[in-house]
């Protein structure tokens, strides 16, 4: 579990697709920290670490999470959100992530408000939901949402946010990762089912 509160921006350095899987390697300030067998969420992707080398770890994304997030556009110079899982001991300051993306999302516009930015995405109906004021993680950045409908949804990005994560390198007409609210999609799927 994570909470959406990145630790550190890592670059992809080599990016090798071996049968449906694509292996890659991240450098980042704190790849000399982990250990194999680690979760780590890159861009809001759960990830295990399977290599720990010079500064830089190796993780797998299979075809499930090659398909349902932006991973198999990753090329050399990506820059990635990192994030280590979140100790039993520790402090919940975003909201629960899980690092399970739901869908890829799209940036329709950006827009600077005199120190912050508002950000408007686009998703499929059938993705999630988001209400005002409820959670949303974006490239598994946990961020609250402003303006809310069935198929988009806006987030206001503060300057240490736009700083330490890769938002401010997403260009309108790019995709990104989302993971809906865990709350509201048990209370979507009840409501299906309800109908």
């Amino acid at each position: 579990m994570f909470t959406g509160i990145i630790e550190a921006l890592g670059m992809v350095a080599e990016v090798h697709t071996h049968g449906s899987n694509i292996n890659f390697l991240i450098r980042s300030a704190i790849s000399h920290e982990l250990h194999v067998d680690q979760s780590l969420s890159h861009d809001g992707v759960c990830l295990t670490v399977t290599a720990n080398e010079d500064g830089a770890h190796r993780v797998t994304a299979v075809a499930e999470t090659l398909h349902r997030s932006t991973l198999a556009q990753w090329e050399p110079g990506t820059m990635v959100n990192l994030e280590r899982c979140l100790r039993a001991d520790g402090r919940l300051d975003g909201h629960i992530v899980q690092g399970h993306v739901d869908a890829k999302g799209l940036l329709q516009r950006a827009e600077e408000q005199g120190g912050s930015w508002k950000l408007w995405f686009a998703h499929d109906a059938e993705a999630g939901m988001t209400v005002e004021k409820g959670s949303i993680a974006v490239n598994g950045i946990s961020l609250t949402v402003v303006d809310s409908s069935t198929t988009n949804f806006s987030v206001v990005v503060i300057p240490y946010t736009w700083e330490h994560t890769n938002l401010s390198k997403i260009l309108p007409g790019m995709s990104v990762n989302l993971e809906f609210d865990i709350l509201g999609k048990y209370l979507q799927k009840l409501s299906r089912r309800a109908s």
